[in-house]
């Protein structure tokens, strides 16, 4: 039977090297965002054609709902959820963010990953057989923050009190939840490392970073553990970054 995971935010960074890293593991892999043309780009680079993609704004509950249904209606099942869609915010001090943008940033990275969540419990729950996985994409701010993070940094925390309450509801029903932390996996996000980054001791400084595929074959390790087995959470993170010494 094949094994049939949705990711969201596919179409770029670290959702698609999850995506990637799944379906080379056999993996039949939706994947979602916004813009059609990043995740067709992600599902025309993979020869198999285990890749496919679906747009769907992750903050809209109806969207949400026929997500998962035509998910259902292809492929009968869902036995991986990673909820990797999610934004940062202005690099601005507390007495500067509006509300609209911490709103924003609210939405997406809390109520839009438990959205997906819901959905993918409650197809999880009446499935036969029953069960599945669902992977949260927590970032090292889940831990810590860095300076002019607050939006982003609250947010990651949220998703970490999220991914708990899920793994303990979820195991009545084989439902396993974790979570999976990144600190300067190399994308288009952290490009800007190599030239400085802002330190909680006022200095700029590069940090480095280490290959986002890295992280697919971290999660998709994860995937192929049986149900029985859970990763409550992981973190990987670029050899030397300041995150143990941060602040």
């Amino acid at each position: 039977m094949s094994r049939i995971a949705l990711v969201t935010g596919g179409g770029t960074g670290i959702g698609a090297s999850i995506a990637v890293a799944l379906a080379e593991d056999g993996w039949t892999v939706v994947v979602c965002g916004r813009r059609l043309v990043p995740l067709e780009a992600v599902a025309s680079a993979h020869p198999t054609s285990a890749i496919h993609p679906l747009v769907a704004d992750v903050t809209d509950e109806l969207g949400v709902s026929r997500l998962f249904e035509e998910i259902v209606h292809r492929f009968g099942r869902l036995d991986l959820l990673v909820n990797n869609a999610g934004r940062g915010g202005s690099a601005v001090p507390v007495d500067e963010v509006s509300s609209a943008e911490w709103r924003a940033v609210v939405d997406l990275n809390v109520t839009g990953t438990f959205l997906c969540t819901r959905e993918a419990f409650r197809t999880m729950r009446h499935q036969e057989p029953r069960g599945g996985r669902i992977l949260n994409n927590g970032s090292i701010s889940a831990h810590v923050p860095r300076p002019m993070s607050i939006a982003y940094t609250t947010t990651k925390h949220a998703v970490t009190g999220l991914t708990k309450a899920t793994a303990l509801d979820g195991r009545a029903f084989n439902i396993s939840c974790g979570q999976f932390d990144v600190g300067n996996a190399s994308t288009e996000m952290t490009a800007k490392m190599s030239a400085g980054v802002l330190q909680a001791n006022g200095s700029v400084r590069p940090e480095p970073t280490f290959p986002v595929e890295q992280v697919g074959a971290a999660v998709a390790f994860i995937a192929n553990l049986p149900l029985g087995t859970s990763v409550p959470e992981l973190m990987i993170a670029a050899t030397g970054m300041p995150f143990i010494g941060r602040g």
